[in-house]
């Protein structure tokens, strides 16, 4: 993601979890949310930030 300005890492995760963290925050959440993010989601939630 080094195109968007954000340094990305992948983290594997258990039970079909899928959580977005920037700098220790969560920012997106599949199991808060109940679904995957749209599509520029979470690079419009972490701009906000």
């Amino acid at each position: 993601m080094k195109e968007s300005g954000f340094d990305a890492t992948i983290a594997a995760g258990g039970h079909a979890q899928f959580d977005v963290l920037a700098d220790g925050e969560l920012v997106f959440s599949k199991q808060s949310e109940g679904r995957f993010p749209e599509e520029r989601e979470v690079l419009d939630a972490l701009r906000a930030r």
